[in-house]
Parts: C-alpha cells; sequence; structure tokens
C-alpha cells in the first residue's frame, strides 16, 4: 500500500477494491493480489461494500461491482451541467446518423461516458452511462489524448479499434481557452458506417460538438 490518497485510510482501500473490480470480477484470491491488502482487509472490505449495494456477488461467488453504482453512475452523469447540456445536440445527431450517440470526459488514463442515446436499430453499439474505457483505443481516446484529427480536420474516425465489427467517429468539444473538455461520438455497426465513417458522418459530429459547446455557454 502507498501513501494515503484522502488521508482517510479505510476510505482508500475500499476505493481499491472498486477499482481491482473495474474490469471484470474476481474471487477473494485475484482481489488480494490485485489491491496488495491482506486478505483479512480485502474480505472485510469487500463484504462491507457489498452491504451497501456497491460491490455484489455473481453466481460462482465471485466479487463484481455492484448495481448500485449504475445508479449513482447515472445521477453523476445528470448532475454534470456539460452532459445537461449536451443532450439536445446529441439527440439531433442521433436522430441524424441514426446511430448511437455519446459524450465523454477524461478522467486520468481513461474516458468516462457522462451521456449516451441509442440507436433506433435493433443491431447497434451500446455503451453505459459511467462506463470507463481506454485512451488509446477508438476515436474519442484519440480526440480527448491528441484533439482534432491529425491531418487537421475536425473530427477523428476509427474502424474496429476498440472493438471488432464497430466504428466511430468523433469530434473534440473545447472550452472558452481552446482546450479539449469533451469527446461527441457516434458509432456503430462497420455494416451500417462503412469502412470509411468519417466522410459519411464526420461533418455532422463536428456540428454536434459545436453545439455542445454553443449550448453550454464554452464558446
Amino acid at each position: 500500500m502507498g501513501t494515503s490518497v484522502s488521508g482517510v485510510g479505510t476510505f482508500d482501500k475500499a476505493v481499491l477494491v472498486l477499482d481491482a473490480l473495474e474490469d471484470e470480477p474476481l474471487a477473494l484470491a485475484g482481489l488480494v493480489d490485485a489491491t496488495g491488502l491482506p486478505r483479512a482487509t480485502t474480505h472485510r472490505l469487500a463484504t462491507a461494500l457489498e452491504a451497501h449495494g456497491l460491490v455484489r456477488r455473481t453466481d460462482d461467488g465471485r466479487f463484481a461491482l455492484g448495481l448500485r453504482l449504475v445508479a449513482l453512475g447515472r445521477a453523476a452523469a445528470d448532475q454534470l451541467p456539460l452532459a445537461e447540456a449536451a443532450r439536445p445536440a446529441l439527440a439531433a445527431l442521433r436522430d441524424a446518423t441514426e446511430e448511437s450517440v455519446q459524450l465523454y470526459v477524461r478522467q486520468g488514463d481513461r474516458r468516462v461516458c457522462v451521456a449516451a442515446l441509442e440507436s433506433p436499430h435493433g443491431l447497434r453499439t451500446i455503451v453505459a452511462m459511467g462506463a470507463a474505457l481506454p485512451l488509446d483505443r477508438g476515436s474519442a481516446g484519440q480526440v480527448l489524448r491528441e484533439g482534432a484529427g491529425s491531418a487537421g480536420a475536425p473530427w477523428v474516425a476509427s474502424v474496429a479499434e476498440r472493438e471488432a465489427g464497430v466504428a466511430s467517429v468523433s469530434a473534440p468539444v473545447h472550452d472558452a481557452d481552446g482546450r479539449v473538455v469533451a469527446a461527441v461520438s457516434v458509432s456503430g455497426p462497420i455494416e451500417r458506417t462503412g469502412t470509411d465513417p468519417g466522410a459519411r458522418y464526420g461533418a455532422e459530429v463536428a456540428q454536434a460538438a459545436a453545439a455542445v459547446e454553443a449550448a453550454a455557454g464554452l464558446r
């Protein structure tokens, strides 16, 4: 264990347990390995978090993130002013493209979905609000890392980069100082987007990002 982040050691250890479960459910032994905490401490924290609905048990007895986190994630996204301001632009983008749309913000080395609207098609991309995805894959990750496209385009496209069979196009949302604070993204199955999704959706995604900036008072 390193230095306490918050100054409240028990809380920091509990967050370590939640962080360890972010990618997949773990048995107690795996949770001990992932956190570096003593077995008894890990078990005590995991069961305490389970009592509050923040952790649950799978059918095979492993620890997994609890369903209360889903509700908390949605509530947090709803209370984020940028996400609220972005909803009309995201709805317009979803209706224009008939594909799923998302708004991501950067959190450390990940991107977190703070707003999402799904495509009306049966076969569609689904990203849950609160989902934390890697920055090193996907068009939204590149936008949050680097800004606009490498060739100066106001959008970035990716094909089967984060997930096989899925393509996406993302554009940056800037604050008044020109810093990238979020990414607007449209994503869908390659069979509908084609292998050049930027040509099909790039302009619309960039327009949606500009609309988010205006609605949020960032420009």
